[in-house]
């Protein structure tokens, strides 16, 4: 049986939690880049194989961040755009890969015309998000009648460490979420394949498979992986900030000994995994 999909937030809600992605991925464009581009630029390759990206596919990378990905498709002999919230994400995207096209603009609002690409792919954007339903039917809607999606999301935190270190961190240290973060979408709602799947069933997709990508990346030290999250990131990056001083300092130390359990001479080795979602109308 699939899961249902969530209920669209509606109203003031999800203008609140929008705005609050999108003013926090302003902030967090450069650091984002640093950190964690090298990670997900892992998932590229395998996304665009899963999608089938070649010679003269259109492609729509919705919420393209750095543009890497919109990069390699190019390459590849395809003919892609990227778009993201965050005009901070545009410009990195225009000076890092000049020649290529990039703008600014809501993946649940996408200004295409349907059945405009032949390829959509969402990499890490739906659980920032406060309607991924309306997002998932807007993949749908600029796709051509053949035209397929590839959809990525953090795994559950017991298999993306990156994520769980912070979270079993926070949860020892005893916060609260702080008032003036807007509730959304539970960040790892779509780890369950279940409900990756339920959502793109019900924003028009006829045929879904999920399948996972696991690999390891390498970081210098505790402080590294640290400020790549406090700086790079937007809900974590605020769930640890609102937190009194002495709170914070309660989970940097809860931090530090959950990583320093993975070190090496070489560095902090980070177990990743991500489910990837491919979909056709």
């Amino acid at each position: 049986m699939r899961a249902s999909p969530p209920a669209p937030a509606q109203g003031a809600p999800a203008a609140a939690f929008d705005a609050f992605e999108a003013a926090g991925w302003a902030r967090a464009a450069a650091a984002y880049q640093r950190f964690f581009s090298p990670i997900t630029r892992r998932l590229v390759a395998p996304v665009l194989d899963a999608a089938g990206v070649g010679a003269a596919t259109r492609l729509l990378d919705v919420a393209c961040g750095p543009g890497d990905l919109v990069a390699e498709a190019a390459t590849r002999g395809a003919r892609p755009v990227g778009i993201d919230v965050a005009e901070a994400m545009v410009a990195m995207a225009e000076a890092s890969h000049p020649g290529l096209h990039f703008r600014q603009g809501d993946a649940q609002r996408l200004p295409f015309p349907a059945g405009a690409f032949d390829v959509v792919v969402a990499s890490f954007a739906i659980m920032h998000l406060a309607e991924p339903q309306r997002a998932a039917a807007e993949m749908a809607r600029v796709l051509d009648a053949d035209g397929r999606a590839a959809v990525t999301v953090w795994d559950v935190p017991e298999r993306a460490r990156l994520f769980g270190w912070v979270l079993e961190a926070i949860a020892a240290a005893g916060t609260e979420t702080p008032a003036d973060i807007p509730e959304g979408i539970p960040f790892f709602r779509f780890a369950d394949e279940a409900d990756l799947a339920g959502l793109l069933h019900a924003g028009g997709f006829s045929t879904v498979s999920v399948s996972t990508v696991a690999f390891t990346h390498r970081a210098a030290s505790c402080d590294a992986i640290w400020t790549g999250i406090v700086e790079g990131s937007v809900r974590t990056a605020a769930l640890i900030r609102g937190q009194p001083l002495d709170v914070q300092r309660r989970i940097r130390a809860h931090f530090d000994a959950l990583v320093t359990a993975a070190a090496t001479p070489e560095g902090i080795t980070i177990p990743c995994s991500v489910k990837l979602a491919v979909a056709s109308r």
